[in-house]
């Protein structure tokens, strides 16, 4: 784990409930409390305080705006962060990434620390970490190197990794 005070540790591939499982191992491992966004409807009983307790950050995707703001507000407001995205934003294959991950980078200036999950060699993958300088077609041509070797328990649930702004990978 870079020994960084802030950082967007960037996760996928997200196919499967077993992840979050793989996650706590993962962090219990590294020994870090990071903190995560997720669906609101997770932190409803009995679940909510279980989530909460492990960094959950309860967000409504059907509100609009104000999610990267808030979040970078946070990153101002502590001495330490470690936030945890699946920019697939689900287990099932999307066509493309959510970019809030771009956005809170370049607005907090923490580095994006990519983590590739390994299914069938059992590892869970740290790469270095990237400052993202505002361009992101090196960024994703960066992560998608990167995330080439990363293994969904479900491969069916794998999408590719680029952002809804490029036009082909």
């Amino acid at each position: 784990m870079p020994e960084l005070e802030k950082m967007i540790l960037v996760g996928a591939p997200h196919t499967s409930n077993w992840d979050f499982i793989v996650y706590l191992g993962a962090i219990r491992h590294w020994r870090i409390s990071p903190r995560y966004i997720a669906k609101h409807t997770l932190f409803r009983w009995p679940f909510g305080p279980f989530f909460r307790r492990f960094g959950g950050i309860p967000v409504d995707r059907a509100k609009a705006g104000g999610l990267v703001g808030q979040v970078t507000a946070e990153f101002d407001r502590s001495e330490r962060m470690i936030l945890v995205m699946a920019p697939e934003g689900t287990r099932s294959a999307a066509p493309y990434w959510k970019s809030g991950f771009v956005k809170i980078a370049a607005d907090s200036g923490a580095p994006i620390v990519p983590v590739y999950i390994n299914f069938e060699s059992l590892e869970v993958v740290l790469g270095p970490p990237i400052t993202f300088d505002g361009n992101k077609e090196a960024l994703m041509d960066q992560l998608r190197d990167f995330f080439s070797s990363g293994r969904g328990k479900k491969r069916e649930g794998e999408g590719p990794v680029r952002l809804r702004e490029e036009r082909s990978v």
